[in-house]
């Protein structure tokens, strides 16, 4: 599936506009490889036909939220699903596709007494790698399978199913599986994705790096293992941040949703004639516009956290919670609080986010050194690769740059789709220390997900639990977390798999670093300190 973020010359504006219009609205979305999805059919076997894939109740077993139908969603596509458009293989030319939005993987919900709670902008429980290799089993039955495919084509192609419409339609799925096998044989040789992702999880940057570097540039030096998968982050207050992603990697706003973009295979031209080159399926106009909706006009007036809703989860003890604050104020707030910079040419202003050196917070060190380790050739000639940190700044830049040129924006604006800040990156042995504002509506913790509860968080690592399962969604507001024990569908989270480690950030007894930040706690400081962060 082509991610939704598409990004188009004027001209190929007025050609996308004008079939629009001679198809109209439904007939658009529901056109081409967005009727694939809608005929696709659950991947088992039955000789009538099995249920739709697309089918509410089956996405929500990869933990997508169902979405209403209405008339911005005629087909009632779940949360984070919506059309969009990508290159004809072969061609310049686009055509309508169904993908992922950013809503996909930071839209959260929780679960508790028979109501559900919608975070938006908090961490989604999905399981993309999951949803991927389903969809391809599908295909596959589809393509191998003459009834199956009978049932397929008369839904994609309607009246216009033709003995040549359903031979292309064959070929052209033909054509897709083939690409799939190819990309997913490579994968499975080379031990590619080693570390199971699960719910809510996803080695956003290995993934990405592999794709940008190793399958749109067509190098198969630039493939590497991705095994350091990470949480899906909250986003408020996101866009006020100096640096961001787990491991401060990017500064700017544009530079980050593009990378975001191609992460989740929007597609990119890095050959061909120059004049092409960096010409992608990244909408920047729309991912311009949704980050401004995120960020707000200044710092606290865009997306907010979450409020503790004490009518649903119970009220907060504020004895306790006082108590609280003053253990946080003396053990996490140096770290967690951070500063503001000094205004900018606009007057602005920015969250200072302290990084934390892997040696001190004792974390799982993958996400942070994969990233410094990873190179890149940018061209098949090259024999001197670059780091991943200035390969992925060449090409975001070479993206914005190429659509602003195309699109004849003016100096001014591009600065200010920019956000003001240049399209800096870099690679450091160190993760973030966020404000902690709505931490309570983000489990699981840590960086990579290893830890269930705000509780445990504050445990020694040796008593945190060393197995448990996700997915699911029922909250446990004792210890502010999901609930986490076995079900039908789960996730079975293993941390003692490199890359899913639970030690670091404990508070114990013993000299500080390697994961050492803070004294023992008692039992009654902890839960003191998990009744303050509920306030947050």
């Amino acid at each position: 599936l082509a991610i939704d973020l598409s990004g188009r010359s004027q001209r190929e504006d007025v050609e996308l506009r004008e079939e629009k219009e001679q198809l109209g609205p439904r007939g658009w979305q529901r056109s081409r490889s967005l009727a694939w999805f809608l005929a696709l059919e659950q991947p088992m076997l039955s000789l009538t036909g099995a249920p739709l894939f697309a089918a509410p109740e089956h996405l929500a077993r990869f933990g997508f939220l169902p979405g209403k139908v209405s008339a911005a969603n005629p087909d009632g596509l779940p949360v984070g699903f919506a059309p969009g458009e990508s290159f004809v293989e072969g061609t310049t030319r686009a055509e309508p596709v169904v993908g992922l939005t950013c809503a996909a993987c930071h839209t959260g919900q929780i679960e508790y007494k028979g109501h559900g709670l919608r975070i938006d902008g908090g961490p989604a429980m999905t399981s993309t790698s999951a949803f991927q290799g389903q969809i391809g089993i599908a295909l596959t039955l589809t393509h191998g399978s003459s009834p199956r495919f009978a049932r397929f084509a008369a839904k994609v192609l309607g009246p216009a199913g033709t003995p040549e419409a359903r031979a292309e339609l064959y070929d052209r799925l033909g054509r897709a599986l083939r690409a799939g096998r190819a990309e997913a044989g490579m994968a499975s040789r080379e031990q590619l994705y080693p570390v199971q992702e699960g719910f809510g999880r996803l080695d956003a940057l290995g993934r990405g790096a592999n794709f940008v570097f190793g399958t749109l540039g067509e190098d198969k030096r630039n493939f590497a293992p991705a095994d350091a998968p990470v949480s899906y982050p909250a986003l408020w207050d996101a866009s006020w941040f100096d640096w961001v992603q787990y491991n401060g990697s990017i500064r700017q706003p544009m530079g980050r949703n593009v990378a975001e973009a191609m992460g989740v295979r929007s597609v990119v031209k890095l050959s061909g004639p120059p004049e092409d080159q960096f010409r992608s399926t990244v909408h920047i106009r729309n991912i311009h516009d949704m980050e401004q909706l995120l960020a707000g006009p200044s710092p606290g007036a865009g997306l907010r956290p979450p409020v503790w809703p004490a009518e649903v989860l119970g009220p907060i003890d504020a004895a306790m919670a006082g108590r609280g604050q003053a253990h946080f104020q003396a053990l996490c707030a140096g770290c967690h609080e951070g500063g503001w910079t000094q205004p900018d040419a606009q007057g602005q202003r920015y969250r200072q986010i302290r990084m934390v050196p892997l040696e001190t917070i004792g974390t799982d060190p993958r996400a942070a050194a994969n990233f410094v380790a990873r190179r890149a050739f940018l061209r098949p000639a090259d024999t001197v690769p670059v780091s991943a940190a200035e390969g992925l700044r060449a090409v975001t830049s070479g993206v914005i740059q190429y659509w602003y040129k195309a699109n004849r924006i003016p100096a001014a604006e591009q600065a200010r789709m920019d956000g003001h800040r240049a399209n800096e990156w870099r690679a450091l042995s160190a993760y973030r220390a966020r404000p902690l504002q709505g931490v309570w509506a983000t489990a699981p913790y840590l960086h990579n997900g290893s830890v269930p509860s705000l509780y445990q968080i504050l445990l020694p690592a040796a008593r945190r639990d060393a197995v448990f399962f996700t997915g699911g969604r029922q909250f446990d507001p004792r210890q502010v977390g999901f609930e986490t024990t076995p079900f039908d569908g789960a996730f079975r989270f293993d941390t003692a798999i490199p890359g899913n480690w639970n030690r670091g950030h404990e508070f114990r007894d013993g000299p500080r670093g390697n994961g050492v930040i803070g004294p023992g706690l008692t039992d009654q400081q902890r839960w003191e300190i998990v009744e303050y962060l509920k306030t947050l």
